[in-house]
């Protein structure tokens, strides 16, 4: 709607907002025949029926109404002038099409309710409480109130009052269209159009309303322009994992101009909604067996450039339409930050190249390294890594625009100087059965004639491995595979990134099948429950194939899945303290489903062994964000309150050091009969984290920055100069470095380490500081 329309209506609401007072006559004035206070409803005039004359209420069930009416309009002019009949010639536009035409309906018959022997007839509270409950949030995502003249208790009549309802005859007109539809046609109706943000979370809540009791809605973060990052789920029992219940994600619009994928999952949530309602064997038996999680977009406010950008191609004004359509493929990719998200996870892939030969390196749920907190982490990703770790999420898909064709991981090429080069995980063949799962259930994604946008993906059958077609680091499908247990797929959806409105119907037909082919392929493999002897769900227990170098862990109640393809396999299960125990298992070509096979683990002393580090441990996997860099980097405003709070989960030594050295009272002369590894306690801890903030005081006052100690002095300098490197060097009261090797350190001098590059290298020298000297400092 134009904002001038917007603008008018808000200061006509602001002024008529209220009902009308009723007005009484006075005694005097009945006396002299002025007025009486005999009419039925104080307004000075005798209701009597008229015809129904509003133009927007012209097409109500009945053709009388009355005046004075329920709001007190004693007049058809007076009601048209009025905030309450200006809102409803607006409301479509006002809510982007949604709730209407039922708001304009029922708010019409509370402004010309009908007439029936010079008596009025109200609307029915039930409607307008049914009406309120699946609209609210349409006028909450404008920030709009609940019109006061849709208030279902002053204005409305229960059924035993007599009331009539307002949208019977539209319910039965759709009844008869829907009856009328051939069994050939869908019997799900779905708008094919492109929706807004604000639309989109509007729909998707509605449609989690109107199917409550298999779906809801969340938010898992918000962007980097505050927008919701909103997801839809549909289970039998939404909101909490189930035992032995698959848990299945797809994600859209992770770069903001490609836009079908979002499009896709706004249909998919509506169609499984209402199939779902409609009694689809199908669908019912997908849902109350799998718990599914669709987030549209993970990119609103990239998609908000990208589909700015695309109304201004239709411009016939514009004088560069080439230029446009440029632009459109690649404005709106990134994120509000201009970062690329799909770059932008931890690098967990290298590390596995480089430790692949070690026979005790383990290659799941791989830690996430600290000094990936110190880069630029975009609030998306922040929002999705803590999303993917806190879901034991099995099967997961990526949908992306620009190419026809399903790619699986390794995204990022095994030799780092070869562009294109075949890098399969340990996992190729269920990477490759669940690449064809989509592709062969599409209409035309494995056709060996269609054409693919300049490649030749043809050749594959329209699938192929990531980091052929093109290598990169920081993708969100390796990050999955190496740090949880979930599998996932990048789905290219076609050559168009931003198709037309028209193309939006039949992409969906072409997809349909695929995507819910794809949500029952998560049920295949097997799964089970691994418990103790006393049938204890075991948490963090481990479940290996032989052969295939990939465990998954079991979730809080000991429940585990894991994909295969049929065959003859050798599970083993095992857990710290417990026994380790193997099974053998032939999985059918016929199954069409996941086996069960549940292990039992008796407890076994713990004893110090070489095979400890394979299992994760608080110091590792759990820890997420543990310097709290992203929330300090959030923060445009660095102060010390926020510096304060980044410290809070530090040792106290380590704060006294760190306040000492950002407020510049480091004394130059402090005796040396301290080690710093004694003064930073016996928690190993990162010595770098306080490089930012001391080369943010060195910019903001030149005064204290020269007081500051000359060696972290060097450090802050080094930060100014490069602030991408930041080694981690840890300490512990050993008085030696944890985790480097004894080349690398001088004992108690200067701490080197050969990866890292300059400026970094020799300014690790540190002075010696007695701890009882910096707490009376302090």
């Amino acid at each position: 709607m134009h904002s001038g329309v917007l603008v008018l209506f808000l200061s006509l609401a602001k002024s008529c907002w209220c009902a009308p007072q009723q007005q009484s006559c006075d005694p005097a004035d009945e006396r002299l025949g002025r007025c009486t206070n005999t009419d039925v409803n104080g307004y000075g005039e005798r209701p009597t029926c008229t015809e129904l004359n509003l133009g927007y209420c012209n097409d109500m069930e009945y053709s009388r109404t009355i005046f004075p009416n329920i709001l007190g309009h004693r007049s058809r002019v007076e009601a048209e002038s009025g905030a309450e009949y200006l809102l409803l010639s607006v409301i479509h536009g006002l809510l982007n099409g949604e709730c209407t035409p039922e708001i304009r309906l029922v708010g019409c018959s509370v402004l010309a309710s009908p007439c029936q022997n010079n008596k009025m007839i109200k609307p029915c509270r039930s409607t307008c409480e049914a009406l309120r409950k699946d609209c609210i949030h349409a006028f909450e995502a404008i920030e709009m109130a609940w019109p006061y003249f849709l208030d279902c208790d002053r204005f409305f009549a229960s059924e035993q009052e007599g009331c009539f309802d307002p949208l019977a005859g539209m319910r039965a007109r759709q009844e008869v269209a829907m009856s009328s539809l051939s069994p050939e046609e869908p019997s799900t109706i779905i708008q094919f159009t492109y929706t807004s943000n604000t639309q989109m979370y509007s729909l998707l809540k509605r449609t989690a309303a109107k199917c409550s009791h298999i779906s809801h809605v969340y938010s898992i973060g918000r962007s980097t322009e505050g927008r919701d990052l909103l997801v839809i789920e549909f289970t039998n029992n939404p909101g909490r994992h189930e035992l032995l219940e698959p848990e299945i994600k797809i994600v859209g619009n992770m770069h903001g101009n490609e836009v079908l994928g979002r499009q896709l999952l706004i249909y998919l949530a509506q169609y499984l909604c209402s199939e779902y309602t409609l009694g689809n064997q199908r669908i019912q038996t997908l849902i109350n067996t799998t718990r599914i999680h669709l987030l549209a977009s993970m990119n609103p406010d990239g998609y908000e450039l990208a589909a700015a950008e695309v109304e201004d191609s239709n411009d016939p004004e514009l004088s560069n339409q080439e230029g446009h359509l440029l632009n459109s493929w690649t404005n709106g990719r990134a994120n509000a930050q201009n970062l690329d998200l799909n770059r932008n996870f931890p690098d967990l892939t290298s590390g596995f190249y480089r430790n692949r030969r070690s026979r005790f390196y383990r290659i799941d749920h791989i830690p996430i390294p600290d000094a990936y907190w110190f880069g630029k982490v975009a609030p998306e990703t922040y929002a999705v890594m803590k999303w993917i770790r806190s879901l034991p999420f099995v099967q997961s898909a990526s949908l992306h625009g620009g190419e026809l064709v399903v790619s699986y991981p390794f995204d990022f090429s095994r030799h780092p100087q070869e562009e294109r080069m075949f890098s399969p995980t340990p996992d190729e063949q269920v990477f490759k059965q669940l690449a064809r799962t989509y592709a062969d259930a599409h209409a035309t994604m494995s056709d060996n004639d269609t054409e693919r946008c300049g490649a030749s993906f043809y050749r594959n059958g329209g699938i192929i491995n990531g980091a052929l077609w093109y290598s990169f680091a920081g993708g969100m499908s390796d990050f999955n595979y190496l740090h949880t247990n979930c599998l996932e797929i990048t789905v290219e959806l076609g050559c168009d990134k931003f198709p037309s409105e028209g193309e939006l119907y039949p992409e969906w037909k072409r997809n349909k099948e695929a995507l819910l082919s794809f949500l029952e392929s998560v049920h295949r493999g097997i799964k089970g429950i691994v418990t103790d002897e006393n049938g204890n769900g075991i948490k963090g227990a481990t479940v290996s194939v032989k052969g295939i170098r990939k465990d998954v862990t079991t979730a809080e109640d000991g429940d585990y899945w894991r994909l295969l393809n049929p065959g003859t396999h050798i599970l083993t299960a095992t857990a710290k303290g417990y026994s380790r125990v193997s099974k053998r298992v032939y999985l059918p070509h016929s199954m069409n489903k996941a086996g069960r096979v549940d292990f039992v683990l008796k407890k076994v002393p713990v004893e110090p062994d070489i095979h400890d580090h394979l299992f994760p441990t608080v110091d590792s996997w759990d820890q997420f964000d543990p310097y709290n860099q992203f929330e300090r980097n959030s923060d445009p405003d660095v102060t010390e309150e926020g510096i304060e709070r980044l410290y809070e989960g530090i040792s106290k030594r380590t704060r006294i050091y760190t306040r000492l050295a950002l407020h510049s009272r480091l004394p130059g002369s402090t005796a040396a009969t301290s080690s710093l590894c004694s003064l930073m306690g016996s928690r190993a801890v990162a010595l770098p984290q306080l490089v930012p903030e001391l080369a943010q005081k060195s910019l903001r006052s030149k005064t204290q920055f020269q007081s500051v100690d000359p060696h972290l002095k060097s450090i802050a300098i080094s930060a100014i100069l490069d602030m991408k490197y930041r080694p981690l060097i840890h300490l512990s009261t050993n008085n030696k470095c944890t985790g480097c090797s004894a080349d690398s350190v001088t004992h108690m001098g200067t701490v080197r380490q050969a990866r890292v590059p300059s400026p970094y290298v020799d300014h690790f020298k540190y002075q010696s500081l007695h701890l009882n000297d910096l707490k009376e400092q302090y």
